[in-house]
């Protein structure tokens, strides 16, 4: 597993000895082709494990879809029932999935949905596996310190991916149907959906969630590379207020209390953001320290 290390020795010879002879660079080129064999078993694993997952889905795709994708539209929802006591505007009771039905207008949708709808969930259940591959792929190219620190990076992505998905379903969901349900452009226009753009919808609301809620390992990762800092967020502070405004508008009714539901964990995320990059930017700075200290070289000499 000591392959990308190998390769980055390599470059860094590459690098350091410009005018190389032909068989170190046939040598380079050699552990280069062995990284990418050894990433293509990464992907080959993680590709098995959706595969399985899907597997899994297609077996209960018909519980699935009832009990979990259209549950939402649901009168008995969970949201449904209790959000409806915080603001009688939003008439989650009034929703009724039965009347009219949804409908399929092609002979081959409702087994290439089926088909769709596996290979979304098996990717949805192996995603932690899938963290897991990346890290055993990226840790042999790193330091001991490297690997201390980003130890628990698999579990924190994939803890932040599964609450941005329950985020999406139990809050986002139930707000964008209710709003998408009441809205009538006439009064001799009844609304009669599509079943496989229904259930695009709700995948979509998840997918977006769960990507939405690993902002904070995003803006880890480029502050680590120096591509953001904390001052730059806090500068653009009342901007991203703006857009994080727009965005909870769009996805949800228009109304100020359900807009605020939805702004608030999004501004929270943001928060967390410029926190998770403080900290990065200030241990960085003490390892730049210390190994000036370990040099004999105070700061700003």
């Amino acid at each position: 597993m000591g392959i990308i290390s190998n390769l980055l020795s390599s470059r860094n010879k590459a690098k350091s000895q410009p005018k190389a002879k032909k068989g170190e660079q046939e040598q380079a080129e050699m552990s280069f082709l062995d990284h990418l064999e050894e990433l293509r078993w990464h992907l080959v694993r993680s590709a098995i494990a959706v595969v399985l997952g899907g597997i899994f889905v297609f077996i209960y795709v018909k519980d699935i879809v009832d009990k979990i994708l259209i549950a939402p539209f649901s009168p008995d929802f969970l949201t449904n029932k209790y959000l409806v006591q915080i603001n009688p505007s939003l008439h989650f009771q009034k929703l009724d999935i039965t009347n009219p039905r949804f409908i399929a207008i092609s002979p081959y949708e409702q087994f290439l949905l089926a088909f769709t709808i596996s290979m979304f969930g098996g990717a949805i259940i192996a995603f932690p596996y899938i963290v897991w591959e990346v890290w055993r792929f990226i840790k042999p190219g790193l330091h001991d310190k490297e690997k201390n620190k980003l130890r628990g990076n698999v579990f924190v992505i994939s803890i932040l991916f599964f609450i941005g998905i329950l985020f999406s379903y139990y809050v986002i969901a139930p707000f964008s149907v209710a709003f998408l349900s009441g809205f009538s452009l006439s009064d001799y226009a009844q609304n009669q959906w599509k079943i496989g753009e229904v259930i695009s919808l709700i995948m979509q609301l998840v997918l977006g969630g769960a990507i939405f809620f690993e902002l904070p390992i995003v803006i880890y990762y480029l502050t680590k590379l120096g591509v953001v800092t904390p001052e730059f967020l806090r500068t653009y502070y009342r901007h991203a207020i703006v857009v994080l405004l727009i965005i909870a508008g769009i996805i949800t009714p228009p109304d100020v209390i359900s807009q605020v539901l939805i702004f608030l964990p999004l501004l929270l995320l943001y928060q967390v953001s410029i926190w998770v990059s403080a900290v990065v930017v200030r241990n960085k700075e003490r390892e730049e320290q210390e190994e000036l200290k370990k040099m004999g070289i105070k700061k700003g000499d």
